[in-house]
């Protein structure tokens, strides 16, 4: 029962802090979101933005997420990504000593009117975050208690002496021992994938008297570097920029446990003087339990604080040397925009971001399709192998666009399964309807293409005046498209739809003008009724694409 209770409270622990995590990004999300484009001109100011933001969202995690999608956008640099990153290692050590809070005094007591006061909270529509957020932390108290408590009965219990006779054959100061502690850190944080439940973890033996908080110190590096691997890991199936962004977490966390290892003693010193911790003290004093967490949660501050001030003035070291390590694949332009950039591998874990991953890659979606019409427009001056090769490159558009709508859709569908706001939820019915517009776009843009094609297996020419108006046509469309894109990859309050619909008029005018004087040169012999029928296809295939364009704006914009 006591393992049970142990495996129990850690789940509670790591399902509080998950929980409050994702409140605290519902409720300021967007905010932090604009933050972190805007304060990061240089790299002390991304570093103290990177610390805020993880403070205020409890979660490096989701502060280097966010951070990468700016970078795949091209609103950060890797330089500045880097220093938003290392300011997140300064925020994450907050939550340490958040949970050191809970050796210094009874917090279960405040867990039970945290969930009273939640679940009313729960039942308001606009307070149901501030709910959620309560129910985690409440949860998260909980289960220190509860950890707490579990792991003294433990020792209490252990009336043969196999658990702390276990952990004092490893407490004898030597390299070897502190080595396995490290790598036990670290293979532990990867397998929980939480530094935070290793943290507890970790403070609840050290508080007990069981683990020397020599021995401590190593799990709480091996947890740094643990944390950062699994970030690797969930990188691997990502694009260039957000692997690099991983591996220079996993850098600079490395080569900050390299020089600490190097320094520990008068670091270890240090730490203890200033929180007043006399590392003689024994788990029988008074006060062991609450110093030891402390000197845990202060060394673990010293460390991430420390090493990020002093490499942030090799930040662009940094970025070269994992540049030089993370090489981009060599592809084809059509291989590389088939693939998704920022939604690959899960690299988000809480819904508000991934809504924003999933509104970035819709922007790269929307660039696809203009990119895929300007290729159509190439075509009406092109003969033999020239030809062959562009139509070739629409036809593999058309194959990307139908994937791209596929996996946003499926994308957005899991998101659609978590706890979402009711704004969340209109978010994604937005987003569904722009895909299904932007697919349209690229069967427009295909069959364009298929009616040029055509045109040619017959052998048919346009006349000159025909290959004008249809370019007229092209450069109205192209403008729609570039509108499209702007609102697209931009914010909904910066943008005028007043000029899409303008634009919109003129192509339904300037179609409706062609249709009649099509109808005149016909009768006048200036060209064949193929040929007409051909030509009229190409500009009501403009039009139509001209309205899906308009589709995707209203959609954007939330109307109907």
């Amino acid at each position: 029962m006591i393992i049970l209770k142990l495996l129990g409270s850690l789940a509670l622990l790591m399902f509080g802090m998950k929980s409050m995590s994702e409140a605290l990004q519902k409720m300021a999300g967007p905010q932090l979101r604009h933050v972190l484009g805007a304060m990061t001109t240089n790299r002390f100011t991304g570093m103290l933005t990177g610390m805020f933001v993880t403070a205020a969202v409890q979660s490096s995690t989701a502060t280097t997420l966010m951070t990468v999608s700016f970078v795949n956008a091209g609103l950060l640099t890797l330089v500045q990504a880097i220093s938003v990153i290392m300011g997140a290692h300064i925020g994450t050590t907050v939550t340490a000593w958040i949970m050191s809070l809970g050796f210094g005094f009874n917090i279960g007591d405040f867990v039970w009117p945290a969930f009273f006061i939640g679940i009313i909270l729960s039942y308001m529509k606009r307070r149901r975050v501030g709910g959620d957020f309560l129910f985690g932390i409440a949860f998260l108290f909980l289960g220190l208690t509860t950890l707490k408590e579990t792991g003294s009965d433990l020792v209490v219990n252990d009336t043969t002496g196999a658990i702390t006779g276990f952990f004092a054959h490893f407490n004898a100061p030597t390299i070897w021992n502190s080595l396995l502690f490290l790598f036990m850190g670290t293979v532990l944080t990867l397998c929980v994938q939480s530094s935070a439940a290793i943290m507890a973890i970790t403070m609840t033996l050290c508080s007990t008297g069981v683990l020397h908080i020599d021995q401590g110190i190593m799990l709480v590096l091996g947890e740094n570097i643990g944390t950062t691997i699994t970030s690797n890991i969930v990188a691997m199936t990502a694009n260039t920029q957000a692997r690099r962004a991983a591996f220079a977490h996993m850098s600079i966390n490395v080569l900050g446990v390299i020089w600490v290892l190097i320094l520990l003693k008068p670091f270890y010193g240090a730490v203890c003087s200033l929180v007043g911790f006399d590392p003689a003290m024994k788990a029988t004093d008074p006060g062991f339990a609450v110093q030891a967490s402390m000197v845990l949660a202060a060394f673990h501050s010293a460390f991430n604080v420390s090493n990020t001030l002093l490499l942030i003035w090799f930040v662009p070291q940094i970025e070269k040397f994992v540049c030089r390590v993370i090489k981009p694949k060599k592809a084809t332009e059509e291989e590389e925009d088939s693939k998704l950039q920022f939604i690959t591998g899960g690299m988000l874990e809480t819904p508000e971001l991934s809504l924003l991953a999933a509104q970035k890659e819709i922007a790269s979606f929307g660039a696809r399709m203009q990119k895929m019409f300007g290729i159509c427009k190439t075509l009406l001056d092109l003969k033999n192998e020239d030809f062959v090769k562009q139509y070739t490159r629409i036809q593999k558009y058309e194959g990307i666009s139908d994937n791209m709508e596929i996996e946003i859709a499926k994308y957005l569908d899991e998101v659609s399964e978590a706890r979402l706001s009711p704004e969340s939820k209109e978010k994604i019915r937005s987003m569904l309807r722009q895909i299904s517009e932007l697919e349209s776009i690229g069967d427009s843009c295909f069959n364009i293409a298929r009616t040029i094609n055509r045109k040619l297996a017959g052998n048919e020419h346009f006349t000159d005046a025909q290959k004008q108006h249809m370019h007229q046509m092209f450069l109205l469309v192209d403008a729609s498209l570039e509108q499209m894109n702007r609102l697209l990859g931009g914010r909904k309050s910066d943008f005028d739809i007043n000029r899409s619909y303008n634009i919109e008029h003129e192509i339904n005018n300037y179609r409706d003008q062609l249709r009649t004087q099509n109808i005149v040169s016909i009768d006048a012999h200036e060209y064949n009724y193929a040929v007409g029928t051909m030509y009229m296809d190409v500009i009501s295939e403009c039009e139509k694409l001209g309205d899906y364009v308009i589709n995707v704006l209203q959609a954007r914009m939330g109307r109907r």
